[in-house]
C-alpha cells in the first residue's frame, strides 16, 4: 500500500469515481480546487448534480471515515457546491451531497456509498 497521504487520498478517489460508474453515475469533475477548498467529485446522476465527498480510512482507530465529514466540513462542502454552481451557471438545477466512506483492509478497499448524505448547510 502507497505510504503518503496524498497518494492514499487519490487511490480512494479513483476507486470512488470507478465505484460510481458501476453504479451508473457519469463523472463530470475531479478535484475542483477554488479559493474555498476542493471538491472531490461532481457527478451527474440523471439530471442531478451530485457533490462526493470521498473519506477514506486506512487504520480503524480513528473511527469511521463518514464520521470526518463533521457539520463545519458539511458547511465548507455547502459552501464549496454553492460556487461551482456559479461558475458552471447551473442555478436551479436539482443536486444533492453524498458521501462515500471507503475503509481499507490491505489492499482491498470496502466501500460505503450514502446517497443523499446531508441537506446544504449554511
Amino acid at each position: 500500500m502507497m505510504a503518503n497521504r496524498p497518494e492514499k487520498g487519490r487511490l480512494s478517489e479513483a476507486v470512488a469515481a470507478e465505484f460510481l460508474v458501476g453504479q451508473g453515475l457519469a463523472i463530470v469533475a475531479q478535484n475542483i480546487r477554488c479559493p474555498l477548498g476542493e471538491i472531490d467529485l461532481v457527478a451527474r446522476q440523471g439530471n442531478i448534480h451530485v457533490f462526493v465527498e470521498v473519506k477514506s480510512r486506512f487504520a480503524l482507530g480513528r473511527g469511521l471515515p463518514q464520521e470526518a465529514v463533521t457539520r463545519a466540513k458539511r458547511k465548507r462542502l455547502t459552501r464549496l457546491a454553492q460556487w461551482y454552481i456559479q461558475q458552471h451557471r447551473l442555478h436551479g438545477q436539482p443536486a444533492r451531497f453524498d458521501v462515500i466512506a471507503i475503509t481499507w483492509q490491505g489492499n482491498e478497499p470496502s466501500i460505503r456509498w450514502i446517497p443523499n448524505a446531508f441537506e446544504a448547510t449554511v
